[in-house]
């Protein structure tokens, strides 16, 4: 693996209402190089705070994408991926639950592989405060649905830090549908089907209590997977 430089690698920050956590991930990308680009599609408070920091901040490269109506998780990021510029994008969580250090860990590994996904599950993962028990059985039951209906083997497919080379990403692109948090599972399947290669790492996560998934989110989730599968989720819907 070879140290990619942050300068060419962009972070796309989906913060759909995290106006409560947003500060302190802004605190911590202070020391980011690179370009890294927010996604507000919620009603709170977020997009002012990130602006305020912006403004504070000028010698980071930071561009904030403000949307009136909600995209999803899937497609906010979608909208931040087309408005980098750089050879590689990743995307990560506002919650904080991976730091930027960890990210650029991830990077490294696309001096070898076309994408590199964090991993919870995997051996040698830190997990400084674990998931609860009804967060971790859904998530659990989620992995065991997506190697049933794509048969993809990765342990942890939505794990909120990703990263890939661009090139691959803007020959899929066409092809997602997914707008919500089954967009990791789709994106992997795509990546997979035209022939990229992808490794799975373990991470460095603390977990948030707060999520923006619910119970009603899993259900709506394994629809939409098998919705992808089977090719009747249509574009746009």
């Amino acid at each position: 693996m070879d140290i990619i430089p942050e300068k060419n690698c962009t972070l796309v920050v989906p913060a759909y209402n995290e106006e409560r956590r947003i500060e302190s991930f802004l605190s911590e990308i202070k020391t980011y190089t690179g370009p890294v680009i927010f996604v507000c599609d919620g009603i709170d408070k977020t997009a002012s705070i990130a602006r305020a920091f912006a403004e504070k901040n000028k010698d980071i490269s930071l561009k904030i994408l403000v949307f009136k109506k909600r995209l999803g998780k899937g497609g906010g990021i979608l909208e931040g991926i087309k408005a980098s510029e750089t050879d590689y994008v990743g995307f990560i969580d506002a919650d904080g639950s991976t730091s930027v250090l960890e990210m650029n860990r991830l990077f490294s590994y696309l001096s070898d592989y076309d994408c590199a996904i964090g991993s919870r599950w995997l051996k040698g993962a830190e997990i400084k405060k674990k998931q609860k028990a009804i967060r971790l059985f859904q998530s659990r039951l989620f992995n065991f649905s997506v190697r049933l209906l794509f048969g993809l083997k990765y342990h942890d497919t939505q794990c909120g830090a990703k990263v890939f080379r661009k090139e691959p990403l803007k020959m899929i692109l066409p092809e997602i549908t997914s707008k919500g948090f089954e967009f990791d599972v789709e994106v992997l399947y795509l990546l997979l089907k035209k022939g990229f290669s992808i490794t799975e790492v373990p991470i460095k996560w603390n977990d948030m209590d707060e999520s923006h998934v619910g119970s009603g989110d899993g259900i709506g989730m394994l629809v939409n997977l098998v919705k992808i599968r089977f090719g009747s989720n249509k574009k746009g819907a």
